[in-house]
């Protein structure tokens, strides 16, 4: 089993880990995360219910995850089981189970690079707080003279909002759910992948004062995301009916995706 000693460490990563990030760092660009956003954030790929996305995501394992070989609605559920057992509020619990729904992406055919990872800011210097920084050399961008400043193309301290993370199933969720959870909530979605960004003080210059206060959030958050990882997994059936009744406190019968 894993602790928290070493949780995220990829220096004897298997080579499917390192190849995931070499083309995510190679592919991840300003341009194309900008068109992804806009192709999804209609939200017409399908209709369906929270649970019933759940069971739509099972059969996806992510490569870019050297912790966990469970499949993901189990993943999901050791999250918040672990923050139900810390009796944390309900919206909480909930943000635990669907935080890794935005992968359902990889089902539409998009390639894990693509869905999975560390998301990290586009349009300004790379920060060697990223995986793999050394990979960034294939990256377009990092050949684009505008984007090699610290703060790039935004303003000191503009606010998270306003700067276009590499893509993925982080921002893509956020789009989903936004309507329908509270604030701190569409923090722990919306940026759980972003580590060079709560977790070291490489991009606080982006940050402003109310991203500082919400990222406090993403981190209580974090600690259930990475060290519920266990072998031992959830009993899926049995738990079934708590969450779905939990699901019906916050979401519709069905949500447009």
């Amino acid at each position: 089993m894993n602790t928290p000693d070493n949780y995220r460490d990829y220096t004897n990563a298997e080579d499917g880990v390192r190849n995931f990030y070499r083309l995510n760092h190679r592919y991840q660009t300003l341009e194309f995360a900008r068109s992804k956003r806009e192709d999804y954030a209609c939200l017409s790929q399908r209709r369906m219910g929270i649970w019933e996305a759940c069971e739509f995501l099972d059969t996806l394992v992510d490569d870019s995850d050297p912790d966990t070989s469970v499949s993901q609605i189990e993943h999901c559920l050791q999250t918040a089981e672990a923050i139900r057992a810390d009796g944390h509020p309900d919206w909480f619990i909930l943000t635990g189970l669907v935080h890794d729904l935005g992968k359902i992406l990889c089902l539409y055919g998009e390639p894990q690079w693509a869905v999975t990872g560390d998301t990290f800011p586009l349009g300004c210097a790379f920060q060697s707080s990223i995986v793999y920084p050394e990979y960034l050399d294939d990256n377009p961008d990092s050949r684009e003279e505008e984007y090699q400043s610290q703060n790039g193309i935004y303003e000191e301290n503009c606010g998270l909002n306003n700067v276009t993370l590499s893509w993925g199933h982080d921002e893509y969720l956020y789009l989903v759910t936004r309507d329908y959870l509270p604030e701190p909530a569409q923090y722990m979605i919306r940026y759980h992948s972003f580590y060079p960004g709560h977790s070291s003080n490489h991009y606080e210059h982006l940050f402003n004062n109310h991203d500082v206060a919400m990222l406090d959030w993403v981190r209580r958050f974090n600690q259930y995301d990475l060290y519920t990882k266990r072998d031992r997994t959830p009993e899926v059936a049995t738990l079934k009916p708590y969450y779905q009744g939990l699901i019906s406190r916050y979401f519709p019968n069905e949500v447009a995706w």
